[in-house]
């Protein structure tokens, strides 16, 4: 074979494996947020019945809304333990297993779910939601994981942005397998619940063709020649001298220094500022209420004044926002820079979020208002998948060193499902009690941010770690000495090298 034509095959093994990955990851996220608007009625008709059978009770409407937003919520608990066991998983699994030994949690709570119903058993819905929610929190950080570990210098940028792109898919695809044509119908609701199977058994089936991640094999195993194979199917026959040298590099600087502890960086000065951001900046990602439009999207539609049997179609083009936006975003990150895009994007959520108020204030006044409402949403979605959902993900990667990066990925993580479970939790009832002003707190949350972005964060594309830890230095150490905090040498050189890789 030419060298071109293995160059050609090696990346289209790269793209598989990509896809492989993503399919049973982060797809199953926006997946698991979109699938549980279509059958809203349905279970809580199922969950009024069951306690009225069981108990004689019927409950009232502000009872049922609460279990339903437990079911709803659970989910980001479930996340949120994943996102705590994946560090773990992967140093003992490494990342391509981990992502397969995933699917356990995934198929169980699918099997809980499909038979939910016949056991007239709503608990076991919420079981499933945790487990699948497990599901989510994993993948959710072994796979960026896994693809920034296994690309190309070159393409590492727009193949660690996919995780988003699969994410907004995920959201779409679960929005259409909840049309009532298809699954979200009365008869159906527990069939679209464990529709999340499907997926997970593609990946199943194909990601044990693809080799482990290069870097793992190395640093972690320590097996130089299953790191070489693996290299030579994802780049082909092309030299990997640069690259290799470039993993023994950092096998050596590593050597005898241990992953920093989650608690260690609360007490770490010299990455205050880089804590804090990432703390505030994926908080941020979860209050200003996208993902829980995906969870109450018929809420949220209902109160803009779209009529009732229109809500499911109208419901699509919310996905289909994010999953357009999440491509832009990727072409254009790398010209416009981080900041730009984070900030931007929270500026015209904070403009969408106004007009989206004043919308609802007029919507019995004028005939018009509630298609301004809806066209409010979508701004606002699409200006959400141009900025947060794209670049935050790739904050921990750029600002930490490769010591600090696992646990600073594991604070983001919770601080993201965390607070995902609490507007998920709340947001139903801001929705009935603010009605018009929904949205005003999440306008807040979104000009805040913006705030916070230009103040305090500086730009990040095409610098090295140490010019960004210099910047952060002026924050960390504000007043004091301006020399460079203390850390070893090779812990600087280490981190050049990891960032260098990661652009």
């Amino acid at each position: 074979m030419s060298h071109s034509g293995a160059q050609k095959g090696s990346s289209l093994i790269l793209v598989l494996m990509v896809a492989s990955a993503a399919i049973g990851g982060t797809l199953q996220y926006g997946f698991n947020l979109a699938i549980m608007n279509a059958p809203t009625i349905f279970i809580q008709t199922f969950i009024n019945e069951t306690f009225l059978e069981r108990w004689d009770i019927q409950l009232e409407d502000y009872q049922v809304t609460l279990v339903w937003t437990i079911i709803v919520s659970i989910f980001s608990l479930g996340g949120f333990a994943g996102a705590l066991i994946a560090g773990p998983m992967t140093i003992r699994f490494g990342r391509k297993k981990c992502l397969l030994l995933n699917n356990i949690f995934l198929m169980s709570g699918s099997l809980l779910a499909l038979t939910s119903r016949a056991a007239k058993s709503f608990e076991m819905i919420i079981i499933s939601r945790v487990l699948v929610g497990i599901n989510a929190g994993i993948s959710m950080n072994v796979q960026p994981m896994y693809f920034g570990e296994s690309a190309p210098k070159h393409l590492r940028g727009a193949i660690s942005l996919s995780s988003a792109v699969f994410t907004a898919f995920g959201v779409v695809l679960g929005q259409v397998v909840g049309l009532r044509e298809i699954l979200g119908s009365e008869s159906c609701w527990q069939y679209l619940l464990a529709s999340n199977a499907i997926p997970g058994v593609i990946q199943l089936l194909t990601l044990p063709w693809f080799p482990e991640s290069p870097r793992y094999l190395l640093i972690d195993r320590g097996d130089k020649e299953a790191c070489i194979n693996a290299l030579r199917r994802l780049r082909g026959c092309e030299v990997l001298g640069s690259e290799l040298d470039e993993i023994l590099q950092e096998q050596a600087e590593t050597k005898g220094m241990r992953p920093s502890r989650p608690w260690e960086l609360f007490t770490d000065r010299s990455v205050r500022w880089q804590l804090i951001t990432v703390m505030i900046i994926s908080s941020a990602m979860q209050l200003c209420g996208n993902d829980s439009i995906y969870f109450y999207a018929s809420y949220v539609f209902k109160e803009a004044g779209i009529a009732d049997n229109k809500i499911q179609y109208v419901t699509i083009g919310t996905g289909t926002c994010e999953f357009t936006a999440c491509i832009m975003c990727n072409l254009l990150i790398e010209r416009k820079g981080r900041r730009f895009m984070l900030m931007g994007g929270f500026i015209l959520m904070t403009v969408w979020a106004v007009v989206f108020t004043i919308a609802l204030s007029f919507e019995h006044y004028i005939s018009w208002m509630p298609y301004l409402s809806m066209a409010c949403i979508f701004t606002y979605i699409l200006s959400f998948g141009m900025g947060p959902a794209g670049v935050t993900g790739v904050l921990p990667t750029e600002i930490f060193n490769q010591t600090a990066r696992p646990a600073a990925y594991m604070i983001a993580g919770s601080m993201m499902w965390l607070n995902l479970f609490i507007i998920g939790m709340i947001f139903p009832f801001l929705v009935s009690e603010l009605s018009e002003y929904c949205f005003v707190p999440f306008g807040a949350v979104c000009m805040l941010s913006a705030l916070f972005v230009g103040l305090f964060l500086p730009e990040t594309k095409g610098k090295s770690l140490s010019d960004i830890t210099s910047e952060f230095h002026k924050l960390n150490f504000k007043g004091q000495d301006k020399k460079c905090p203390s850390q070893t040498q090779a812990q600087y050189q280490l981190g050049e090298v990891c960032l260098s890789t990661a652009l």
